[in-house]
């Protein structure tokens, strides 16, 4: 895509090797929605560029059709920015409106592996900060204890997460996600930077549970 005159400026503002996040939504900021300018930026095939692409998105116009071309998009990215990527989309954009809500609850078993990590990191993100009560969590704890194992490992990390959140807020499934973590071994040998919590369940909820109680 030939960019406009408004997308160069916005992309000559953007330096791979000191732009910070808090740059990007600076000028998201000054931007605020502009989906084709977004399109733009996006075009450009760049980590950066593509950040604050998702930032300046108009929600509204995000369907499955666009959402499955972003999917194809991201996966050239490496891992790491690949799961950004589609983190951030989801957080940013996905997640903020009802119809957008849909699609990621119908995600479970995409044939996409982004889309499938997008559901599950979802149910996570709902739990998070201490809610419950919802009606789907034995039905999750079902699939993850059958299917931890055979996922892709984009999709592995946000399913142990969820059972994560949930093994930590919720105490009548604590010693089921403990276990899960036991049985499959995922993430025990894990080496985590100082100061951050490892993956590993009984060493997340231990340390996550301790928290609630200072």
């Amino acid at each position: 895509m030939e960019l406009s005159a408004k997308a160069i400026s916005i992309y000559k503002q953007i330096q791979p090797e000191t732009t910070k996040l808090g740059d990007l939504r600076k000028l998201a900021k000054e931007i605020k929605k502009d989906h084709d300018l977004a399109l733009e930026l996006w075009s450009t095939g760049e980590f950066l560029p593509r950040q604050l692409a998702i930032l300046v998105m108009d929600k509204k116009q995000l369907n499955q059709g666009l959402i499955d071309q972003l999917d194809q998009d991201i996966q050239t990215h490496d891992p790491e920015e690949r799961n950004h990527l589609v983190d951030w989309l989801m957080a940013n954009q996905l997640m903020k409106d009802k119809k957008t809500i849909a699609l990621i609850e119908s995600w479970e078993h995409s044939s996409s592996v982004l889309q499938r990590r997008v559901f599950w990191y979802y149910q996570a993100r709902l739990r998070w900060m201490g809610k419950t009560g919802f009606s789907n969590t034995e039905d999750l704890l079902v699939a993850i204890e059958s299917r931890l194992l055979t996922e892709k490992p984009a999709v592995q990390w946000a399913m142990n997460y969820t059972a994560g959140q949930i093994g930590k807020w919720q105490e009548e499934y604590r010693a089921r996600c403990i276990g899960i973590g036991e049985k499959t071994g995922l993430y025990r040998d894990e080496i985590v930077p100082r100061g951050c919590t490892p993956n590993y369940l009984p060493e997340f909820i231990s340390i996550e549970v301790s928290k609630l109680k200072k």
